[in-house]
């Protein structure tokens, strides 16, 4: 017998059910992709019924949003007392976190799927990118009180370069150079429109690693 869990109503949940559906959902949206793929066919697949997966989830949108995010950590945000020490923890997590295959292969399932799918942009911005992004926001707003970077920076442009440029190196650039050290190149180049130099120049704080 699965484990029960009771959900917001009341109802006892089945945490097998919850990853039944959530895989179902995986693999069809691998196999047929977000347009094609249907409630119905989820719940065949996951051999559960309809109606167990709307007590779960309000819309398609939401459900196809938790099972992609079922497959990424949690962003954990660091607070080492300098910009420089929280951006390097920050760097190695994603590294590790998201230049292996199934890292490329979710990035590139929220990438295809938000761009064909205004819904679905909305419901993974409302609940999963937009915290990420007020997140790593209170790092930069750190610096900014501790004089680190200029008062006036663009936090959310930023965010936006930092982020869009770790897309562009996992998804389309082909490269040998390690993710980590591209970023680190990313950030050096921002630094000197920001701060006060490059990583670690004139800081006393960590150099670049190759």
């Amino acid at each position: 017998m699965s484990k029960q869990i009771n959900s917001p109503s009341g109802r006892p949940r089945s945490i097998h059910a919850d990853q039944a559906i959530l895989q179902a959902t995986l693999d069809l949206l691998a196999e047929v992709g977000y347009e094609s793929m249907s409630i119905e066919a989820i719940a065949s697949r996951a051999g559960v019924g309809k109606t167990t997966i709307y007590r779960r989830y309000t819309s398609k949108e939401e459900l196809v949003a938790d099972a992609i995010e079922s497959l990424r950590d949690d962003l954990l945000i660091p607070d080492t007392g300098r910009f420089w020490g929280d951006m390097d923890i920050l760097i190695n997590n994603a590294a590790t976190k998201i230049d292996s295959p199934l890292g490329r292969q979710t990035l590139a399932l929220i990438i295809s799927t938000a761009s064909s799918n205004p819904q679905f942009a909305e419901v993974y911005w409302t609940k999963y990118t937009k915290l990420r992004r007020e997140a790593f926001s209170k790092v930069l707003e750190r610096a900014k009180f501790r004089g680190e970077i200029h008062k006036d920076a663009d936090v959310d442009l930023i965010i936006d370069l930092v982020s869009g440029s770790l897309y562009y190196a996992l998804i389309f650039k082909p490269t040998t150079e390690p993710v980590e050290a591209y970023m680190r190149r990313t950030m050096n180049l921002l630094l000197k429109g920001i701060g006060s130099g490059e990583w670690g120049v004139g800081s006393g704080e960590l150099g670049v690693r190759s």
